[in-house]
């Protein structure tokens, strides 16, 4: 009797069990992405330095704010990171059951391959830029000489680099939600930080994205990035879902189409701001919304063997927000909590999908090898 086990987290397709050998090939993929995560962080951080050297030397340089420290980590950073997670993805695997992509999906594998490497780098940028504020408030007035600027600028930069490489070559649908959890958090957490307006809350969470300064570019950017992550994980989180009869295939692409749908609106939030797109800015984040809830409503249906437990979870995330906005109608709540909160609970909806769609039984597909 031959001893198997299950590989939780597979890289693009569900893979039912794999054996014994396969498990040790698997930790030595490990060790040798490990390996090759070091190199490309020591690179970084050799190329950093080298770059760092022309442009800091000679001056103190400042924490934050223009020519500063914080924004040549940011944008140094940002470029290693996305380089180094691309390369994860593209690094041939011999042995890899899922780096290469399937034959008729390369395609979109090329697109999820660039927006993932966008998401990287900008998480990147905006945590880089968001940790030097807040030293910036902690030291004020303090500036950095050119030999500790430089060590500080490429150490950052081969951290993200290195993370970047590590993140990528063990991508999975799981991975994914924790990708979209920390851009959001350090996105939003930058903007709010960065506002020149400290009383932007009392209007509405938008209007951080209609000031002029780092904190709207920030704003918008976090939207538009994390529609088109919402749109990679239409495919990339969906890819587990049974797909047996021609009736499970058609509603998995209902499911897709949907994630597409909240992509698309979430990243045309960013894109019309506010102030210049009053009716269509509204509209767009209205629609986000109602695409939610219908899909909340029909995952039952959906996705009939997806956890209970979720889709009741799912039922009370579109009640909550549905009384929340009765209370703004009221006069109760103010529209700056009304969106915080739901915002909260879709995404904190698709990253719990992306957990737990991974437990779904595929039925037949089990003994099949499943389909992608």
């Amino acid at each position: 009797m031959s001893t198997t086990t299950s590989e939780s987290d597979p890289a693009w397709a569900p893979v039912p069990g794999v054996t014994a050998p396969a498990v040790a090939r698997t930790a030595r993929r490990s060790l040798d992405d490990e390996s090759f995560a070091l190199l490309i962080g020591s690179v970084a951080f050799v190329v950093c330095a080298i770059v760092a050297v022309f442009v800091f030397w000679g001056r103190e340089v400042p924490i934050d704010g223009r020519q500063s420290l914080g924004d040549f980590t940011a944008i140094a950073g940002a470029v290693a990171a996305a380089l180094s997670f691309a390369l994860s993805r593209l690094r041939p695997r011999p042995d890899s059951e899922g780096s290469a992509p399937h034959a008729t999906a390369t395609r979109f594998w090329w697109i999820d391959l660039v927006a993932l490497s966008a998401a990287y780098g900008t998480i990147a940028l905006l945590g880089w830029i968001g940790v030097a504020t807040i030293l910036n408030h902690s030291f004020l007035g303090a500036t950095v000489f050119a030999t500790p600027a430089v060590v500080l600028a490429a150490a950052a930069t081969a951290l993200s680099a290195y993370l970047a490489f590590v993140s990528g070559a063990g991508l999975s649908p799981r991975h994914l939600s924790l990708v979209l959890a920390v851009f959001l958090v350090v996105g939003m957490v930058t903007a709010m930080l960065s506002s020149a307006d400290p009383q932007w809350w009392q209007m509405n969470l938008s209007a951080l994205g209609i000031t002029h300064d780092i904190s709207a570019l920030t704003f918008n950017l976090t939207l538009i990035v994390s529609g088109v992550i919402v749109t990679t994980i239409a495919r990339f989180g969906t890819a587990s879902l049974p797909a047996w009869t021609t009736t499970e295939r058609r509603r998995r692409a209902v499911v897709r189409a949907f994630f597409i749908l909240l992509g698309v609106l979430l990243a045309c939030v960013g894109i019309f701001p506010v102030d210049r797109f009053f009716l269509l800015h509204n509209t767009v984040a209205t629609g986000m919304c109602v695409a939610f809830a219908v899909l909340v409503i029909g995952l039952p249906w959906l996705v009939p063997t997806m956890p209970t437990a979720f889709t009741v979870l799912g039922f009370v995330y579109v009640g909550v927000i549905v009384v929340l906005s009765l209370l703004f109608a009221a006069g109760i709540y103010n529209l700056t909590a009304v969106e915080l909160v739901s915002a909260l609970l879709i995404f904190s909806w698709i990253i719990l999908f992306l957990r737990n769609v991974q437990n779904v039984p595929h039925g037949r597909e089990e003994q099949t090898g499943g389909r992608s």
